[in-house]
């Protein structure tokens, strides 16, 4: 496994990020997740295919965690951190129109630190998986990442977003072919710095990345929480 990113913890505001497809019940388990942890220490961990047994983490490595099943599936997704964070919401995407395709698939949105994440494991069409993309990019407000398994393979244009994630590869298909299916789309964020890791017990590699709210994006954060506080304030004194 590489080294850290750095040995100590990256100050507030930066954060963190890492994203892991597990590969079920045949890849990584609770334990490969709690060394990874333990190595790299991440502000916020999002996984892919987590099964039921990934909700032990916390009895490992502490923190908090939130899990959703995907729809007729043993797997699903999950966020974990070593600060508590809002329950996470599941968000259902498109699905495909053809008859005895794979069940639909859901995106954990996730609210951190004045960020919207959301945890995805995409479908496998090429233009499905955009519109799925499309879709998330919608629903999330203000600073907002996009990280997971996309299953996508070239550029991807998403409006308002850029492609901030590594550019290594991080899986291999068939053991042939290396792809570059885990990344980060990010709006109104810095990325300062981006690896991929060593893939372990998965077939896909954990990708991890330096994140902090872009200063562009500052004087909307603050007026949106003068304007709540204002709103707040008038309720009260109605």
């Amino acid at each position: 496994m590489p080294a850290p990113l750095s040995e100590s913890p990256i100050p507030a505001p930066k954060l963190r990020v890492m994203s892991w497809n597990l590969l079920r019940r045949i890849g990584a388990g609770p334990q490969d997740v709690a060394s990874l942890i333990r190595t790299y220490r991440p502000d916020l961990l999002l996984l892919q295919e987590a099964t039921e047994e990934i909700e032990t983490l916390p009895t490992l490595v502490g923190g908090h965690f939130h899990r959703h099943c995907m729809v007729q599936r043993i797997y699903g997704l999950a966020a974990w951190s070593p600060e508590p964070f809002d329950p996470t919401l599941a968000l259902r995407l498109p699905e495909s129109v053809i008859l005895g395709r794979v069940p639909p698939r859901l995106a954990q949105l996730i609210k951190f630190r004045g960020i919207n994440f959301a945890n995805v494991h995409l479908s496998h069409g090429q233009f499905l998986n955009r519109w799925q993309l499309l879709h998330i990019a919608e629903v999330l407000k203000g600073p907002a990442a996009i990280i997971g398994d996309f299953n996508a393979v070239g550029a991807i244009p998403l409006p308002g977003f850029r492609d901030v994630g590594p550019r290594r590869r991080t899986h291999r298909a068939g053991n042939v072919m290396a792809l570059r299916l885990d990344r980060c789309m990010a709006r109104g964020l810095a990325c300062d710095a981006s690896e991929v890791l060593e893939k372990g017990a998965s077939d896909h590699h954990p990708i991890v990345l330096n994140l902090s709210i872009s200063q562009s994006a500052v004087p909307n954060l603050l007026e949106n929480l003068i304007a709540r506080r204002r709103r707040r304030l008038l309720r009260q004194a109605n």
